[in-house]
Formats: C-alpha cells, structure tokens, sequence
C-alpha cells in the first residue's frame, strides 16, 4: 500500500456525494426501463397485438348477355286492309299478325314503320295516296309484340299536321313509343331505351312527306333525313348510349338496289358512331350489307321490304323480319365478397370497369302479306315463308295449299338471293 493511503482517511463528505451520485443512477436507470415497457402495447395475455391486415379484394366478375333488336318491314294500310278490320257494329279489329306472333314478340324491342295517318273518323277512313287508318291497328301492334312505331315516313303528313299530332297522341296512348318525332323544338327526337342495364339508342329520319309541308312555326315536328344533322344526332346521342340504331325511310321505290349515294351515307354514319342502320321505303327487299369499321362488325339492311300491304305482285308482298343479336360483357369489380353474394348488392355495390356490346349475328326471316277470301270476305295475314312451305308439305296449313308451293318457293328463292349479293366492306 501506497504510503499514506487509507481507506479509513476518505473525507466523509466525498463519501457522502459519491453515495448520493450511486442513489441517483439507480433510479433514473430504473424510470427508463420502466417507461419504455409500458409504451409497448398489451394485449389480454401481455403479448404485443399483431397488426390487421385489410380484407382481400374481391375478383372482378364478368357478366355476359344477349340483346335482340327485331326490326319489321313497312305496314301500308290501304282500303283492303281497313275493310278487312271492319265489324258489324262499325268498330274495326285486326288480326293480321297471329303467325309470326312469335317472331314479334321473342326479342327484347320490336319496332315497324307504320306508313298512314290516324287522324279519326272525321275525314274519313282512306288508303293511297292519302292514307288515314282506324285507331285499332295500334292495339293490334301493341298486343302482338311491337314496342316503337316509326312515324318518319312519307305519309305522316297525309292528314295534316293536326292528324300527325293526332297520331302520335294514338300511338303513345296504346302504350307504344314514337321514333323521330319532336313535339316541341327542345326535344332531342332520341330515344334510349334501358335493357337490362344496356342503353340502346334509336334515332329515325324520313327523306320527305309526299310534298306537304309543317306550319313554320312547328318545322321541327318530323327528323329529316339531312347529313350533317344526323351526324350531329349521333355524336350527341353516342357518349349516352352503348348501342346506336339509325332507322332511315330513304331510296327509290320499288327498286331492288341501294343507289351510291345511300351506300356511302351509310358508311360515314356507321363511321361516325351508329351500329346498325335499319332502311324502309322502297316496299321490296334490297341487299344488306356488312361492315367492319375499327375492328368492330356493323350492319346495313337497306329495305327490308313491306310486312303487310295489298300490293300486286310476289315482290310487293314480300318483307323480311330482322333479328338483330347482341353480345353484351360487363366487368364488375365487386367493394365486398358480400355483394359477390348478392345481386342487389351488386347492383349498387360494384363499380363498372368496362362495358362492351357487340354485334353477334343477323336473323333475316322471309315473309309474305298473304291476301284470301273466306266467307265471301277478303282477308289478310303475315306468314312465315320457310315454315308455311313446310306446314304445306306436312298438311298442317289450313288455307295454302300445295298448288301454292310453287309461288312460296320462289318468294323464298328470290329473298334469299336478294339479300346475299353486297359483299363484306372493311375499314
């Protein structure tokens, strides 16, 4: 030992700092191990509580569909047609449509191109070349399937603008829509119709009115066929809709071809955002056409002919029904697996990533105005070429006959040959 060193010579009051400096760490050691436990969080059994994990999304659904958009030839009610509704009470009743009811009423919207005036008894019941018709034929329509009348067409006129707001009054009163007519200037003249989530457009167009004229102050009344206006139409409607019909009364009557100039129409129009263009007018059956435009199948039927008349001759009395089909894919992206569950939940619950509709197949069923007479009375009915021919050779038609079949035969012939001679076009 160091000579003068002793632990019995410490001061005492360096004894008593060191001591009270060994007190001092202790605790201030034991206060930062206290405090950093307790900021840990505890759970029921003192282990830390693991962090939650959000829920899975759900996969996204796809949901496929068919729509059928069936569209009839023109009905021209001329005095035979009137007379053959007439009942004995002087009330009238048709039944005209009682064979191809099935074909009018299978697809999701039907519409025809009524071609007279129904502007009441008052002036007379009367056919070509001013038509004007019985009420009744509407109900007609309305229970045997048809859901739009087109009312652009070149006998809307045929009783004055009284008669056509009068027309259009009788056909929304059956429960029936009206194409391409304006009750005031601010109307549009669109019609969208909601299937099953799909919105479908219809937009109608008459090339004239037979030379009568609207009262100025009312020129908006009917859509006329005019080019830019109805390109117009389309870019306005199309952001609206997912599917376009364009319904044209145009051509040259009783002429079996589309001219140049409705060709090259009807190609800017599909261009510019319509997918099918159905055309009425020229009483027969002309050609149809396919398109493909930016990659998407699109279709013109320029004349589907007449559905009922009192026409003469086999071509004036032949039509087609079209059944326009389709493919419709939806893809849902679900916010919960319980709206995957439920389709009302679904309904309000998914968000819509994509919605594409897209021509899938064209119908084109032959038909024939029928003209008999029973009981000494004239009578007319729509038949279905194809399967009359067949009824026939089975002996289950009750009014036709095999002498007949020749004549059917042909109609369907001709038809089928008439509407396979345009080719494909592409862009």
């Amino acid at each position: 030992m160091k000579k003068g060193y002793s632990p019995q010579h410490i001061p005492l009051t360096s004894l008593l700092v060191f001591l009270l400096l060994l007190f001092l760490s202790l605790s201030l050691a034991g206060c930062q191990s206290q405090s950093f436990t307790s900021l840990a969080p505890i759970g029921q059994t003192g282990n830390p509580v693991p962090a939650l994990e959000p829920d899975p999304v759900p996969e996204s659904i796809t949901q496929k569909d068919t729509i059928t958009l069936t569209a009839l030839g023109d009905i021209l009610m001329h005095n035979t047609l009137t007379w053959a509704g007439g009942q004995p009470d002087g009330s009238y009743a048709f039944d005209f449509f009682g064979e191809v009811r099935d074909l009018m009423e299978e697809g999701d919207y039907c519409t025809t191109n009524l071609e007279t005036a129904l502007a009441g008894p008052e002036t007379g019941y009367t056919g070509y070349p001013l038509f004007n018709s019985p009420d009744p034929i509407v109900d007609h329509l309305k229970e045997y399937g048809v859901d739009g009348v087109v009312a652009t067409n070149n006998h809307l006129l045929d009783r004055g603008y009284l008669g056509a707001l009068r027309t259009v009054k009788v056909i929304e009163e059956a429960g029936l829509d009206t194409l391409g007519i304006k009750k005031s200037a601010e109307e549009s003249g669109f019609l969208i119709k909601d299937i099953r989530g799909t919105q479908v457009g219809y937009l109608s167009y008459t090339y004239g009115t037979n030379g009568l004229s609207l009262p100025a102050e009312h020129s908006y009344f009917i859509n006329m066929l005019e080019k830019e206006r109805i390109l117009q139409d389309i870019d306005a409607l199309r952001p609206q809709v997912e599917l376009l019909i364009l319904v044209l009364h145009w051509g040259v009557e009783y002429s079996t071809e589309p001219t140049a100039e409705q060709r090259s129409l009807a190609r800017e129009f599909l261009e510019a955002g319509a997918d099918a263009i159905v055309g009425s007018h020229p009483h027969v059956i002309q050609p149809v056409e396919y398109f493909t435009i930016n990659g998407k199948k699109k279709f013109v039927a320029y004349s589907i002919g007449n559905f009922i008349g009192d026409q003469r001759g086999q071509e004036r009395n032949s039509g087609v029904i079209l059944q326009l089909k389709f493919g419709v894919e939806k893809v849902l992206q679900p916010s919960t697996a319980e709206s995957v569950a439920s389709p009302e939940a679904m309904k309000t619950n998914a968000s819509l990533i994509s919605h594409t509709v897209e021509l899938d197949e064209v119908k084109l069923i032959s038909t024939f105005s029928h003209s008999y007479t029973k009981e000494g009375r004239q009578h007319f009915r729509v038949i279905p070429v194809e399967e009359t021919v067949e009824k026939i050779k089975a002996n289950k038609e009750e009014i036709l006959t095999s002498v007949d079949l020749p004549l059917l035969e042909n109609v369907l012939k001709t038809t089928r040959d008439r509407l396979s001679q345009l080719t494909a076009s592409e862009t």
